[in-house]
């Protein structure tokens, strides 16, 4: 496979409906998407293997074009431009936002600011991961694409200028002149009403156009924070809300999977699920922003969730399916070569049979912000929830595999530790502001046994700092949280000392490795890593809370400067700051969003005296 033939990660934007999201990128190419949601198969998935992923390209044939891609102010609405001699052309694409994910709709609108310009536009599909051969039938301006394994996974290709079928894959050729636009639209099989194409096609470009541009504009417009780095805080805000479903109120960690940590590597997994951490963390930068809907949606999705857990008699799982599913098998798409030869390419994610302890402190954590802010935490969601904490009180020093899910060897990990102690502190915040009547004092004795624990237990002498698990000597950047969730002071010697250790052994300017393989647990897997950008923004929060403001600001505009073009985060930064792992990626987004609002509070408190 040539290597040249992959873009690299960052230079893609996303769009999206609430119910899936489709990568586009600076040449004018939809090189991933999943049809119609999220965790469905990939319809277009180029960025996965260049000749067999498929992917749908509009193409303007200038030579040496520029290209630059920009979304329409406080939207989602995507224009990439090229710049060139001959002429100056717009892709816009956008997804309206429908209330169901039957109702998919995807809208290119190409025009022409400046000269004539000539395009060739090619759709080439690739049904349920590049596994299922498809019908394609038609005429010129309207063709039905439907896969044989799954006819209802099916659509319609609609366009207002001439396009022709060659075997599976449709293409069409066109010039436009200034002021002249062509229209291509996807359209999902639904139950809705079929409009005949000249129809749709006016719809979608002219109503639902207006209605997205307003949607967008409407929701960011109901955000509280307007301190500085609006501009990228808005974007993350956007990015999150785009991640986040709007058929049942869960989040997915990243739309994407197989993009690997490492060019070549074999870190390539499916993030296209809700785990538990990631989605009660994305909680908490809704609620700091003022977005209530979105954290009350959460709470119904995961009071469901403590239902069904009641039923079986279990307790809860580090990820779900959108739709609260527990089983997520994983397999390997031996068919997709993989991002620049990265194999293998899985769907599914085998971690979620782990047993991790941390994600009862992020989601109580979360239940304790939203009851903060004024959310309806009832007795009846409680006495579901306070199952769940006897469970921590009962099993908190158990090991487990902790946050970073290695998947060799359990331990008693430092960060499992600490959230069981926020799982427990905020529960009797809860049950005190409440004045529910739960076994408090049993769980303050077992809270304050923890604290003990971790303070004596995870402190190694030798390195002077708290270390990954117990009696081990490698540290570990989730000891970052200690403070952030307010376990211990940030003026604290011990902390002061271990921030010093992280700095020394896992930081490099504002960059933060996770942990250090070659000393850390053992994750199984063979290479190395990118640096973790989300942990970058621990890092400066870190800072920011310990009185270090002016190192704080400076590490976080360099951390804004590695985004991509659009403000966009994926998982990791290569040697190169080249974006690594799924794109983008909720948990560096919301990471981005907890340090500026921490930062700019504590300035405005500094500038104020």
């Amino acid at each position: 496979m040539n290597e040249g033939a992959y873009q690299p990660i960052g230079n893609y934007g996303i769009i999206g409906n609430l119910h899936t999201i489709a990568l586009v990128s600076m040449s004018g190419s939809i090189d991933f998407m999943c049809f119609t949601r999220f965790d469905s198969p990939s319809l277009f998935g180029a960025m996965l293997d260049a000749e067999r992923g498929g992917t749908f390209e509009i193409t303007p044939r200038l030579d040496d074009a520029d290209t630059k891609q920009l979304y329409l102010p406080d939207t989602t609405v995507l224009v990439t431009r090229f710049l060139s001699e001959a002429g100056v052309a717009e892709i816009t694409d956008f997804m309206p936002v429908k209330t169901s994910e039957r109702n998919c709709v995807l809208v290119r609108t190409v025009s022409i600011t400046r000269g004539n310009v000539p395009f060739r536009m090619r759709c080439m599909p690739r049904f349920d991961y590049a596994r299922a051969e498809h019908r394609i039938e038609g005429g010129p301006h309207e063709i039905m694409f439907t896969s044989l394994s799954n006819p209802k996974s099916s659509f319609r290709l609609m366009s207002n200028v001439p396009m022709t079928i060659d075997g599976p894959d449709v293409y069409a050729e066109f010039t436009l002149s200034e002021v002249e636009q062509a229209h291509f639209v996807i359209e999902s099989s639904s139950d809705d009403e079929i409009r005949s194409a000249e129809d749709a096609i006016h719809f979608y470009t002219t109503t639902d156009f207006e209605a997205t541009v307003d949607f967008w504009k409407t929701w960011i417009g109901r955000s509280q924070y307007t301190g500085r780095w609006r501009e990228m805080v808005n974007r993350s805000a956007l990015t999150l809300k785009l991640l986040t479903s709007f058929q049942f109120g869960s989040t997915v960690a990243a739309p994407t999977f197989g993009l690997p940590s490492v060019i070549g590597g074999n870190r390539n997994w499916d993030y296209r699920f809700t785990w538990i951490r990631d989605a009660a963390f994305t909680m908490y930068a809704f609620l700091r922003l003022g977005f209530m809907e979105e954290a009350a949606a959460f709470m119904h999705w995961i009071e469901q969730e403590l239902d069904t857990i009641d039923e079986a008699g279990e307790t809860l799982q580090l990820m779900y399916t959108l739709d609260g599913r527990r089983e997520l098998p994983e397999e390997e798409l031996d068919q997709l070569s993989g991002y620049r030869n990265s194999a293998p390419v899985r769907i599914g994610n085998a971690a979620y049979s782990q047993f991790q302890l941390d994600i009862y402190g992020e989601l109580m954590d979360s239940i304790y912000l939203y009851d903060k802010y004024h959310g309806a935490v009832t007795y009846a969601f409680w006495k579901k929830m306070e199952r769940q904490i006897e469970f921590v009180c009962d099993n908190w020093s158990r090991p487990d595999h902790g946050i970073w899910e290695v998947r060799s060897q359990e331990c008693e990990f430092l960060q499992s530790r600490l959230m069981c102690w926020v799982a427990l502190d905020r529960a009797i915040k809860v049950v005190e502001h409440r004045s529910f009547p739960s076994p408090i004092d049993r769980w303050r004795t077992s809270r304050d046994e923890i604290y003990r624990d971790v303070y004596d237990n995870f402190w190694n002498e030798e390195k002077q700092a708290f270390v990954q698990f117990k009696g081990g000597n490698a540290l570990d950047a989730s000891a970052l949280l200690m403070p952030l969730v307010r376990f211990i002071h940030p003026h604290e010697p011990r902390w002061l000392s271990t921030l010093e250790a992280i700095e020394r052994e896992l930081i490099s300017d504002s960059l933060v490795h996770r942990y250090r393989l070659d000393s850390g647990a053992i994750d199984g897997l063979e290479g190395e890593e990118g640096t973790f950008t989300m942990c970058s923004f621990w890092y400066v929060e870190c800072l920011s809370r310990a009185g270090q403001l002016s190192k704080a600001r400076l590490l976080f505009e360099k951390m804004l400067s590695y985004s991509n073009h659009l403000g966009l985060f994926a998982e990791q930064l290569g040697k190169r700051g080249e974006h690594l792992g799924n794109f983008p990626q909720a948990f560096t987004h919301l990471g981005l969003i907890s340090a500026a609002f921490d930062l700019n509070r504590r300035l405005d408190s500094f500038q104020s005296y």
